[in-house]
């Protein structure tokens, strides 16, 4: 279980660190936001706002259990592929195993309901990510991609908050990089060093006669 093994050590540390560093606190907030404005449910956002470290903690002892993802899902997806929360899965466990198995198991219903909504595999995320905390960064990521699935089906009526999924990425240059573009040899343009005629016969031969 997450609470009970031992503290990481060497490269692994330092991995872990990058990882915590890359955290965005205002994204994780953002989806927190967006999942309170969606499912409803009490999330005290404004306890966290002033330091980074809090945002991270709160962010991932909100959602670890998987119940809140899971009620997240079922306010966005169509009723014949909700999960079904009155199972085994969301009773609460006096055995510490059993629940750490259980909150596993919602978890991973939430990414699959994700996927099976439209999210792509690769912007959602592995259980552990979330439940060993060694991504919460992608874990934001994923509640975006499912925020920004949801919001362009005509269907949804609730607050927006993410770009349109068909919005254009548009990208503007600068005359001296369109002046540097054509200095470039296109790579389609190819290259004759090696060039040869050895083993070429296309068509009929050329007679060539004297006159």
């Amino acid at each position: 279980m997450a609470g009970l093994r031992a503290p990481r050590a060497g490269s692994a540390r330092e991995n872990q660190i990058k990882v915590e560093n890359s955290f965005d606190s205002e994204e994780a907030l953002k989806c927190l936001a967006w999942i309170r404005e969606v499912t409803g449910e009490p999330i005290n956002l404004e306890s966290v706002l002033d330091n980074k470290h809090k945002v991270s903690e709160f962010f991932y002892r909100t959602l670890k259990d998987g119940i809140l993802l899971c009620k997240l899902v079922n306010a966005i997806v169509p009723d014949d592929i909700q999960i079904n929360m009155k199972s085994q899965t969301f009773k609460k466990s006096n055995n510490d195993a059993f629940e750490s198995a259980k909150e596993r198991a919602r978890i991973e219903l939430f990414v699959y309901k994700c996927q099976e909504f439209g999210v792509a595999e690769n912007n959602t995320f592995q259980t552990d990510s979330l439940y060993e905390r060694t991504n919460l960064s992608q874990v934001c990521a994923a509640i975006r991609a499912l925020g920004i699935e949801a919001e362009s089906r005509p269907s949804y009526t609730g607050k927006r908050m993410w770009p349109k999924k068909s919005e254009i990425n548009r990208r503007t240059f600068t005359e001296e990089q369109l002046r540097m573009g054509e200095s470039v040899i296109n790579l389609q343009m190819g290259t004759n060093k090696f060039a040869n005629q050895s083993g070429m016969n296309f068509g009929k031969k050329r007679m060539i006669t004297k006159d």
